[in-house]
């Protein structure tokens, strides 16, 4: 018997505690240089993709692993600030997750991530009710193992998997084949399939994993989907950067959000991309989450980059 879903969303997969420091420039090797401003705040790619959607009006469940460290009480107040299901559990005596991300003057992040192998979840620490009572499942690739057991639950009962890669893990190729919308970041489908044109790494890896959806995010960019029968591009939209922290994580909450809508695809890049875009008018990656309405707003009547890649065709590779 299939269970009766009790929440919208569940996450499984990286939060982490972020400096960001604001810097006019990247520093270059030896110097010393002042810097702008420094924030404390809580990320990492899963948890705050869960809250943005909740923040949007879904349910949502989050499982993950922290330390117990004041870092850790920090994510346990933001997620019930936030009112996200938080199923946590607590690795003692261990620090939790750290990134520290430097923003230069441009707004581009670069990010340093620092992770005690105790907090890494494992498969043992899942229950399948966790994954099995929600509409879906979206999952990143830092505790592949954990992210594949509970892939395999959610195929199981039917419920469609999301993920956001940006490196090929140990393991990634058993958890492939269990995601229905594999959207990763620009450089990984040609590192993973080695072919050269990003067109072909998509179609690729559509038809080695069965993918319903394959799709690359590209910064300001856009995105660039392949859906099976023809290739979607969607350019960015044009905003004041102030920090592109956080911006992937909420590119892929918007597209869930658009996915439990029901939306057509491209409407659902669309709102992942105008996500994506306000959350980089603010510092860190949380900073800039705005309502719907806002969202939407920004789709109807934002300025966009110029479309940066070419019409691709749209014949299936062979």
């Amino acid at each position: 018997m299939k269970n009766v879903p009790e929440v919208d969303l569940v996450g499984v997969g990286l939060n982490a505690t972020d400096t960001v420091i604001s810097l006019s420039a990247f520093p270059a090797i030896g110097a010393k240089i002042e810097f702008d401003d420094l924030h404390v705040l809580p990320g990492g790619q899963t948890a705050t993709a869960v809250v943005a959607c909740q923040t949007w009006g879904m349910r949502t469940r989050y499982v993950g692993k922290l330390g117990d460290d004041h870092a850790a009480q920090m994510h346990h107040e933001a997620f019930a600030a936030a009112g996200v299901e938080a199923r946590i559990l607590t690795a003692p005596n261990t620090t939790s997750a750290q990134s520290i991300i430097l923003v230069d003057g441009s707004g581009e992040r670069t990010v340093l991530l620092k992770r005690d192998e105790r907090t890494s979840l494992a498969s043992t620490d899942l229950k399948p009710e966790w994954i099995q009572t929600a509409r879906a499942l979206h999952v990143d690739g830092f505790d592949t193992a954990a992210a594949t057991c509970a892939a395999a639950w959610a195929r199981e009962a039917g419920t469609p998997v999301i993920a956001d890669l940006d490196e090929i893990y140990a393991g990634v190729h058993d958890l492939l084949p269990l995601i229905d919308y594999l959207i990763v970041s620009r450089d990984f489908p040609r590192r993973l399939t080695g072919e050269r044109s990003l067109e072909k790494a998509l179609q690729r890896m559509q038809q080695e994993y069965g993918s319903r959806l394959t799709a690359a995010t590209l910064g300001h960019d856009g995105v660039l989907a392949w859906d099976g029968t023809r290739f979607h591009y969607r350019p960015a939209f044009l905003v004041p950067v102030v920090d592109t922290t956080g911006a992937g994580d909420l590119f892929h909450a918007g597209f869930i959000y658009g996915l439990m809508q029901g939306w057509p695809l491209d409407r659902q890049l669309d709102f992942a991309c105008a996500a994506a875009a306000l959350n980089c008018t603010a510092a860190g990656a949380r900073g800039g989450i705005q309502a719907v309405g806002a969202i939407e707003a920004l789709m109807q009547d934002g300025d966009r980059y110029p479309a940066a890649y070419p019409a691709p065709k749209h014949t299936v590779f062979a």
